[in-house]
């Protein structure tokens, strides 16, 4: 018989909800459980917020959203605004644009304007000399542009620390460097998790981790349709005249960041990686593969064995795959970058002379639709999902985090026709 691995630690047997993953939908869910009075655990098997919340663009944004996260984006502006008042997360209420280089994509954001805007999105499309004052001059060819004085950036190293700090003084445990290895069912109820430091009971457990989540769930037989893409930024050192507002340019988005510098990344070069998880997963991602084709690579090589050597089934007394990998530290594309800076000295001279002062690569999780899973699973009561947020998870955390509260408390006042858009069923997994 095999050792246990497993070690206790004084942390209290039984909660309410105990939360996997750290990340900020990890962090916003506890957060929001703890306001309303439930005793909170969560559990990161490595430290809050080291993956992809803290490496993504830092957008906060209502332009572009699929119309069903409309109302969360929008909901959740008037929080951002909140929690800069308390402390400095470096949200600004910048703007933000969508340039257009061709009268048609000027007629998509016109057709996209007009429905959002039954919404209650505020945007409005600008002219060709309107866009250029907006940026204080370009050299890139413009035919207009998609504009929201409302949308706005923060800071992405900043927000999961201090969120997982607002969450503590609330209430919440938070456990780092402690991988959840699995569920305790019994009666095919969850009843609790199983961790590397032992087991811990709770009448409802929330998956929040992110690209973990596909394996975590995979290993008691739900398959989460969820694929990992790779995504590559960095950070300029500061420049006293770019661009005041967030951009998407076509070709690289472009965003102030509270340093003086600015954040900047290629569009169109985002890299899926080749896995044995996509050929299980092919006919649910080919028609997004298909449609978004020109926007992501493929490419196969090493990682492809990489996950093929890991286990997909794995006991609760074992070193599970989450511990053997405490931190995900994608590596950055140096092609990537280059390209992204040229695209951007080509449309604003004056980034000439800038210099890198950081980058960094993420993996971002994924769903066949491009919008998350906010849900219960029905084949296993006491489990509930909150991931694949296909890189639109930083800007509408706080509400996610709300929305799962919500179900999970099963409130009275839940807007049920806006939860089944994320619903974990919508998938036809037979």
């Amino acid at each position: 018989m095999q050792k246990s691995t497993m070690h206790t630690i004084s942390v209290q047997k039984n909660w309410d909800v105990i939360i996997i993953g750290g990340g900020i939908i990890g962090l916003s869910t506890a957060w929001a459980l703890a306001r309303q009075g439930l005793q909170v655990a969560l559990f990161e098997k490595g430290t809050v917020g080291a993956e992809q919340s803290s490496r993504n663009w830092g957008w906060i944004r209502s332009l572009r959203r699929d119309l069903a996260e409309l109302p969360m984006a929008l909901r959740v502006n008037e929080t951002w605004s909140k929690l800069q008042e308390q402390v400095n997360v470096g949200y600004r209420k910048t703007g933000l644009a969508y340039f257009a280089s061709s009268e048609q994509e000027m007629a998509s954001h016109e057709k996209w304007l007009a429905a959002a805007r039954q919404i209650g999105v505020k945007g409005e499309l600008l002219g060709r000399a309107a866009a250029e004052d907006l940026v204080g001059g370009t050299k890139q060819p413009l035919a207009g542009a998609l504009y929201s004085a409302e949308d706005g950036v923060a800071e992405p190293q900043m927000v999961p620390g201090i969120v997982a700090k607002l969450a503590a003084f609330a209430g919440v445990k938070i456990v780092e460097n402690c991988a959840v290895r699995g569920l305790d069912v019994a009666g095919g109820k969850v009843v609790g998790v199983w961790t590397e430091q032992g087991r811990f009971g709770a009448a409802a457990v929330v998956c929040a981790g992110g690209i973990w989540s596909r394996l975590f769930c995979g290993n008691f037989g739900i398959n989460l349709p969820q694929l990992k893409v790779a995504a590559t930024a960095f950070e300029t050192t500061p420049i006293g005249n770019g661009p005041q507002v967030a951009l998407n340019g076509g070709e690289y988005t472009c965003r102030p960041h509270c340093s003086g510098g600015y954040v900047i990344s290629k569009l169109n070069a985002s890299i899926v990686e080749i896995v044995p998880d996509s050929f299980k997963l092919f006919w649910k991602f080919f028609p997004a593969w298909r449609a978004e084709s020109k926007l992501l690579k493929l490419r196969f090589g090493k990682k492809f064995f990489e996950e093929l050597a890991v286990p997909t089934k794995f006991s609760m007394e074992q070193v599970s795959p989450f511990e053997k990998n405490r931190v995900y530290d994608a590596i950055p594309t140096e092609r990537t970058i280059s390209q992204a800076m040229d695209s951007v000295r080509l449309a604003f001279p004056q980034f000439a002379q800038t210099k890198i002062a950081r980058q960094w690569g993420g993996l971002i999780d994924v769903t066949p639709d491009a919008l998350p899973i906010i849900s219960g699973v029905g084949s296993t009561p006491g489990l509930f999902i909150a991931t694949g947020f296909s890189g639109h998870g930083f800007g509408i955390g706080f509400a996610a985090g709300d929305m799962m509260a919500g179900i999970i408390f099963d409130k009275s006042n839940r807007n049920r026709r806006e939860e089944d858009a994320f619903s974990f069923d919508r998938f036809d997994l037979g």
